[in-house]
């Protein structure tokens, strides 16, 4: 038997998986152009996918997984912001602040006006706190290196997520 698109589309179960693997991979993608949470688009397609095929042992125990690893990313990307921002010599209540307003950047301007508040707003009060454009600008890096190590850890995140989806999904 050929396999036409006609084919493919009158098997549900054949549909519900190409449906759900591109879902996944546009979230993959907005990870790399960050215009949606990717992590989340990922972990929503794979609950959807265990809500339309329905949730054997082994679908609670890799949506599970694939909860944990979203988790698990997401988290890392902020330790490693804020870590890394310390480390190059910003104190924690000015991390705090820059997440705040990072976050509030988001909304202002999607896309990158979260990084770019955040870099704006690390590089500022730590230039007015230090009166040292050196001393803030190490600050600042710390902040980017951080950015660069999470978005690694996210979309690490992201292939695991997916891989474990997989898993369930052919096994």
């Amino acid at each position: 038997m050929s396999l036409t698109l006609g084919n493919i589309f009158s098997d549900t179960n054949l549909t519900l998986t190409v449906i759900t693997l591109v879902v996944m991979l546009s979230g993959l993608f907005s990870l790399i152009i960050p215009i949606m949470p990717g992590l989340l688009i990922i972990w929503v397609a794979a609950l959807g996918y265990g809500i339309f095929a329905g949730f054997s042992t082994l679908g609670w125990i890799m949506i599970g997984v694939i909860t944990l690893f979203g988790f698990v990313g997401e988290l890392a990307e902020h330790l490693l912001m804020g870590t890394k921002a310390h480390q190059g010599g910003a104190p924690w209540w000015v991390v705090i602040i820059v997440l705040i307003v990072a976050i509030a950047g988001n909304f202002v301007i999607p896309i990158l006006g979260g990084i770019l508040a955040g870099v704006l707003a690390l590089f500022t009060i730590e230039y007015l706190r230090l009166e040292d454009a050196d001393k803030a600008w190490s600050a600042t890096r710390g902040l980017l290196v951080g950015f660069a190590w999470g978005f690694a850890a996210r979309f690490t995140a992201g292939l695991l997520m997916i891989g474990t989806w997989c898993f369930w999904a052919f096994y």
